[in-house]
């Protein structure tokens, strides 16, 4: 069940800029034990949220490797979102009228910070597994340097420890396809959707692949000239996107992922970042992803001082962290073993 919580003070941000409350939308599956030892904490990705049963359920659910009744399971929709938590198209505090772009600019700091007060509210002092898939690793990461005698163990797939060059110019495309529509401005969803569905397409060509496309959305009559398949598909999606977001909150996240650097302003650079991260991690790759190719995760894999990696095969690049529940789940639950 969706629950909110309401910190009723000001809430800071990274980059500067403040707002007078916050409210967090979060979901918990299974019971605190007395020990307080078996929370399992997950970190959403860009357009989810806090429901992680409902859009992870090969992994998390009765008789899966994250099961209720062994695990207190906890995932918060993001700072910044529009799933319940304060984003740009909440309403300001005292105001009819959303944020829009008056939001402050935030970055996966601030999310990180935001989960921690959370964590505090819930009575959490320790998590024994801390997950995140994609933009949910950056979260992750961030939080197991920043409070590692909280976080016990990570479990990380196809993330990064800094967003690439490569996944600022898809961003960076996308923000362009939203500006683009002169609606995009007002953070209320229903508006700015034209430039929200193109922000989307980018995105699709990014989370699949050739050999995927190829194989599900190739045509097979060679006279064709027009109303392809693969260009229906990317029109559902993009529709499927806007019915369900808004294009502000979309064009903020992007920008957030931009701003993630686990060696920022760390007066270091990133592998000795990593090299004090200490807790014992699995790290999943995925042979076909484009967007966070595993040339990312070999990399974090050989600087994270006690890092277990594993590299799957899937046919459905970056989105195989959200399809591979059979080959994602025996990982997990061999190195939950100690196998």
């Amino acid at each position: 069940m969706l629950q909110t919580f309401n910190y009723d003070q000001p809430f800071h941000f990274e980059e500067g800029g403040s707002i007078r409350s916050l409210q967090i939308a979060y979901h918990t599956y299974g019971t605190l034990n007395p020990e307080k030892d078996n929370v399992v904490w997950i970190c959403h990705a860009l357009t989810a949220n806090s429901d992680v049963a409902d859009w992870w359920k090969g992994l998390v659910g009765p008789g899966k490797v994250l099961d209720p009744q062994h695990y207190y399971i906890v995932c918060a929709n993001i700072l910044g979102s529009c799933y319940g938590t304060t984003g740009p198209s909440s309403k300001a505090s005292g105001s009819a009228l959303p944020y829009g772009k008056d939001f402050p600019d935030f970055t996966i700091r601030d999310m990180v910070n935001a989960h921690e007060l959370l964590s505090t509210h819930l009575g959490i002092t320790r998590i024994q597994l801390l997950v995140g898939g994609s933009m949910g690793g950056y979260q992750a990461l961030e939080w197991a340097f920043k409070s590692p005698e909280r976080i016990k163990k990570l479990f990380l797939l196809a993330t990064s420890a800094a967003e690439s060059a490569w996944g600022i110019a898809i961003h960076t495309a996308q923000r362009m396809a939203i500006e683009a529509d002169p609606e995009w401005q007002t953070g209320i969803r229903g508006t700015g959707d034209k430039g929200l569905k193109a922000a989307r397409a980018i995105g699709m060509l990014t989370y699949r692949n050739f050999e995927l496309f190829n194989a599900q959305q190739s045509d097979p009559d060679p006279e064709k000239t027009k109303d392809f398949k693969a260009s229906a598909y990317l029109h559902y999606q993009a529709q499927k996107l806007a019915d369900r977001f808004d294009p502000l909150t979309y064009h903020r996240l992007t920008r957030a992922m931009d701003s993630h650097n686990i060696a920022r302003g760390r007066n270091t650079d990133i592998a000795s970042v990593l090299s004090t991260i200490k807790q014992p991690t699995l790290l999943i790759g995925i042979a076909s992803d484009i967007l966070c190719p595993p040339s990312e995760q070999r990399f974090m894999a050989e600087h994270l001082p006690d890092c277990t990696y594993r590299e799957i095969n899937s046919a459905y690049g970056h989105d195989g962290f959200l399809i591979e529940y059979a080959l994602i789940s025996g990982h997990l639950s061999s190195w939950i073993a100690g196998r």
